[in-house]
C-alpha cells in the first residue's frame, strides 16, 4: 500500500468535514438571515462527490478499524450530502425556470460600499409573492436585509452612504438592519 491510499483517507474525511460544514451553515444563515459565507450549492456538490470518490480510493488503506471506519463513514456522509445538494440543486433549477426568483434590479450607494440586488418572487397558486433585498458582501457573501410580501415593484432612494429607503423603510446598513424577517 502507497502512501496515497493513506492520503485518499484522510483526505476524504477533511472534505466531507469541511462540506458538511458549510452546508449546515447554508442553512443556518437561509433560516436566521444571517451573512451566506458558504460558496454557491453546485460548489458544495462538487466537494461532497469528490470527497465519495477519495473515500472509495481510501477503501484500500486497511492498516486497522480506524481507517476503515473513517473510509465508510466518509463514503456515507458524503453520498447523503450528495443526494440532498442534488435534490437542491434540482428544485432551486426547477423553481427557477418558472420565474419564481426574477432579478429585478441592482443599486449601489453613493460611495459604492453597498451593492443591494432586488428580486420579485412568486410562490405559485399554492403560496403568495413578493419583493426580496440581499445585500452583497466580497466574493459571493450575500445578506439578505428586505422582504416584503405581496408587493411587485421596489422604490429605492439612498439617504446617506449608509441608510437606505426601500419602499419607505429605511435601513441603516451600517447597523445590520433588517425588514421583512
Amino acid at each position: 500500500m502507497s502512501s496515497l491510499e493513506k492520503r485518499y483517507n484522510l483526505w476524504s474525511i477533511y472534505l466531507i468535514t469541511f462540506c458538511l460544514g458549510l452546508a449546515l451553515y447554508s442553512l443556518y444563515s437561509n433560516m436566521n438571515n444571517a451573512w451566506l459565507i458558504s460558496p454557491p450549492n453546485y460548489i458544495l456538490f462538487i466537494i461532497s462527490v469528490l470527497a465519495f470518490i477519495l473515500g472509495i480510493k481510501g477503501l484500500k488503506d486497511k492498516r486497522n478499524w480506524r481507517t476503515k471506519t473513517r473510509s465508510w463513514l466518509t463514503i456515507t456522509l458524503s453520498l447523503l450530502l450528495s443526494i440532498a445538494l442534488f435534490l437542491a440543486l434540482s428544485l432551486t433549477l426547477l423553481f427557477s425556470s418558472f420565474g419564481a426568483n426574477e432579478h429585478m434590479k441592482t443599486v449601489s450607494s453613493p460611495d459604492n460600499s453597498y451593492t443591494i440586488d432586488f428580486y420579485r418572487w412568486d410562490a405559485g397558486a399554492a403560496g403568495t409573492f413578493g419583493v426580496r433585498g440581499e445585500l452583497n458582501g466580497p466574493l459571493w457573501f450575500k445578506k439578505r436585509i428586505y422582504n416584503e410580501k405581496r408587493i411587485e415593484n421596489v422604490n429605492v432612494e439612498w439617504k446617506s452612504n449608509n441608510k437606505v429607503s426601500i419602499n419607505n423603510h429605511i435601513l441603516n446598513l451600517k447597523e445590520g438592519e433588517i425588514f421583512g424577517y
